[in-house]
């Protein structure tokens, strides 16, 4: 049995098409696991939409959006209907290109793969090695990561000489007003060297406002509000595989932890730490409401009191113990039987399903 992503394929396709055709020159972005649908599912459902360039996030991910639904290479998610073939045009990589990675370094000579340099010393390595090198130059932004100075700009365009250079990339940071920040590196850049602007985490009120400030074509990278912004398409479901009666105080799971005396019913249900299941980056904590909720988890956990993402008629249950590699220990009510589904919140960004079903 296994963790099923169940999606409504003619809705979550219908926000994608609408997403496309809200906003000129899109970039899917598909990278890591996929947004839990994979980078082969999601390779061919850009290329449904009729995307002319996809971002990866490493080099080594380039086959996988290519390879298309149903192979190794779609990030452990199989089944269901709609399958299609890969992406066939331009795929950017967005880690920036370093010497000594020998996949990164393949794929310069790929006509259709699109480099990122964030470096000078690495513009001119390339520049070096692979003339005619397809490469896209990233300016450093609050973010704080990757990137090059304004004052860098046109010494990084003089070493780019024999390079294609489509463009230059402004990874903005997701939180805050920064169309200020965005125009001032445009101006910048394009006083160096005139290509497309590559952008992401515009809004649509600030997108169009730099849009018509520059006259040269503009990239939008779209990834969450693409793959997973009409959240009620999407569901994951867990069977439950076995149920032990269980009296209190007796000893379970690995860790032989003792039953309390409200638990008396063990499930075994699918997912593990394999699929993603309660697996969660740190809480940025930003609100007073969420730092009551990671004091308030903290300290459930710290009593052996963890809810799992598990539930059952609109209710979470909680873990016997940490969950195993495929299968997790939850304690169930007396409704709960041998064969039930239950529905599992899993974070999309860490999740690997065993089978993805589109309805």
């Amino acid at each position: 049995m296994s963790l099923v992503l169940h999606v409504d394929a003619a809705s979550w396709r219908a926000h994608q098409d609408a997403v496309v055709a809200g906003e000129e020159g899109i970039v899917p972005v598909a990278k890591g696991n996929g947004y839990g649908f994979g980078l082969g599912r999601l390779g061919a459902e850009a290329a449904r939409l009729g995307c002319d360039v996809v971002a990866v996030g490493t080099a080594e991910e380039v086959p996988a959006v290519r390879a298309g639904v149903g192979t190794s290479s779609s990030a452990g998610a199989s089944g269901g209907s709609g399958a299609g073939p890969g992406f066939a045009g331009d795929v950017v990589v967005l880690t920036p290109w370093r010497p000594g990675d020998p996949v990164a370094e393949g794929v310069l000579s790929d006509p259709h793969v699109i480099t990122t340099l964030s470096r000078v010393e690495d513009v001119a390595a390339v520049a070096a090695a692979h003339p005619g090198a397809r490469v896209i130059l990233e300016t450093l932004t609050s973010m704080a990561r990757y990137g090059m100075q304004p004052s860098e700009f046109t010494e990084a365009v003089a070493a780019a000489e024999g390079l294609e250079i489509v463009g230059w990339t402004i990874h903005l940071p997701m939180i805050g007003q920064h169309l200020g920040e965005a125009t001032d590196l445009a101006t910048a850049a394009l006083a160096a060297h005139r290509a497309p602007l590559w952008v992401s985490h515009l809004g649509p009120a600030d997108l169009d406002r730099f849009r018509t400030t520059f006259d040269v074509p503009v990239r939008p990278r779209v990834g969450t509000a693409l793959w997973l912004g009409e959240h009620g398409t999407m569901h994951y479901r867990a069977s439950v595989q076995e149920i032990h009666q269980v009296a209190a105080g007796q000893r379970v799971g690995y860790w032989q932890r003792r039953a309390g005396r409200r638990h008396h019913r063990l499930a075994v249900v699918s997912g593990g730490t394999a699929n993603g299941v309660a697996m969660a980056a740190p809480t940025a904590a930003a609100t007073p409401r969420q730092i009551l909720q990671t004091l308030a988890n903290g300290a459930m956990e710290a009593g052996r009191m963890a809810l799992s993402p598990y539930a059952a008629g609109g209710r979470k249950l909680f873990f016997a113990e940490p969950p195993h590699m495929q299968a997790s220990l939850v304690w169930v009510p007396d409704s709960v039987k041998v064969g039930d589904e239950l529905e599992v919140t899993m974070r999309a960004t860490t999740a690997t399903p065993d089978q993805i079903i589109l309805d």
